[in-house]
């Protein structure tokens, strides 16, 4: 009767627990390291994404701001936010500027049916709201301007964008020789005059600002790829510790193993003998790792196993299970798949036989008979 499995033997509990402990803590740095990987691959798909999304423009620090700083960003946020503010500073000065400008426009003799709501009840205009879609007038717009951050004017453009429809509007709805329509119109004129009088100076600045914002996604970008990258290498040296540990905890429990008989060293001869040329060559490297006598080349291999440890053995009977397993789930794969060429499938086992003349592989040939 064959002896049982070392690994199903019941053990003291007090030699168990230091394994119990290893495997518990190999597990929990596995599962770290799993996170991490899985946050390494999220940035890199997302990558495009995130450039996409800043091309269409606005604050990019106002739309990270909603969200956590990414990883490795903190400086280049910084910087952008220092950079932003300044840029802030330099728009309210063209917009105190464009103040001066609405202020001459606002003291026109002609102004005065703009400065307030167009009176719809009183004048009796009862279809103004069916020809006029977006009402405006200067006292509107200067208590947009006077507004918090954030609810008034972010530009001069979206200012002079308002004035400009205060006119239109009175344009539209007044015909070419009512005297609003002819007002409107004087007054458009000469307000346009005044804002190409600023204009380069707001073009100037406007260009400035997407240089800037483009060169603050440039380096939180850069910051971002280069903490990923160290990421990304230090999640493989981790995952190198975590396999040397592994393997040492796996040699532990091999060195307790209890001996192999007699009978179970000519099954292992037996299955050695199954295993395909590659999974033959590397069994013998399992071998060669701990017996240094051991020479896996040669046209012929004479493998001994009474010659080996019980830790060569065990490790090489681990190796010739898992190997076996593999080997019938690709056979599994390849007999349920329509489209294998039959000339293949006889091609490939002559591979693994040996050479494709048929000729048995020396190496197969003189283990098999262990």
């Amino acid at each position: 009767m064959m002896d049982a499995d070392p690994l199903s033997q019941p053990e003291p509990r007090d030699y168990l627990e230091p394994f119990r402990a290893s495997v518990h803590q190999i597990l929990n740095r596995v599962n770290q390291l799993e996170k991490q990987v899985t946050e390494v691959e999220q940035f890199y798909e997302s990558t495009d994404n995130i450039q996409g999304n800043n091309s269409k423009g606005g604050s990019l620090v106002k739309e990270k701001g909603r969200e956590k700083h990414p990883t490795g960003t903190k400086k280049p946020m910084q910087d952008a936010s220092h950079t932003e503010a300044a840029a802030a500073k330099r728009m309210q000065e063209l917009m105190r500027q464009f103040s001066t400008i609405l202020r001459q426009i606002t003291q026109h003799k002609w102004a005065w049916p703009f400065l307030d709501p167009v009176d719809v009840e009183g004048l009796k205009l009862h279809d103004y709201y069916e020809v006029i879609d977006k009402p405006m007038d200067f006292s509107t717009i200067k208590s947009k301007m006077e507004a918090k951050e954030g609810t008034g004017y972010n530009n001069v453009r979206e200012i002079y964008a308002d004035v400009r429809l205060i006119f239109k509007n009175a344009m539209k709805y007044n015909n070419e020789k009512h005297d609003v329509h002819v007002m409107a119109k004087t007054l458009l004129e000469k307000f346009e005059e005044k804002w190409l009088q600023l204009l380069p100076k707001v073009a100037e600045e406007e260009k400035r600002q997407l240089d800037e914002e483009a060169q603050a996604q440039l380096d939180i970008q850069l910051a971002q790829e280069t903490t990923y990258a160290n990421k990304a290498k230090d999640i493989s040296t981790e995952l190198y510790e975590v396999d040397m540990q592994l393997k040492s905890l796996k040699e532990m429990v091999i060195q307790k193993c209890r001996k192999l008989s007699t009978q179970e060293k000519k099954m292992l001869g037996v299955t050695l003998g199954k295993l395909s040329l590659e999974n033959l060559y590397r069994a013998l490297d399992v071998v060669a790792e701990t017996n240094p006598i051991f020479q896996p080349t040669g046209d012929e291999v004479d493998l001994d196993l009474d010659a080996q440890s019980d830790y060569t053995l065990w490790r090489l009977k681990a190796f010739v299970k898992d190997a076996l397993e593999e080997q019938e789930k690709i056979d599994e794969g390849a007999a349920v798949n329509p489209n294998d060429n039959p000339d293949d499938k006889r091609n490939k086992k002559r591979r693994d036989s040996g050479d494709s003349s048929g000729k048995t592989n020396p190496k197969r040939k003189k283990l098999s008979a262990l």
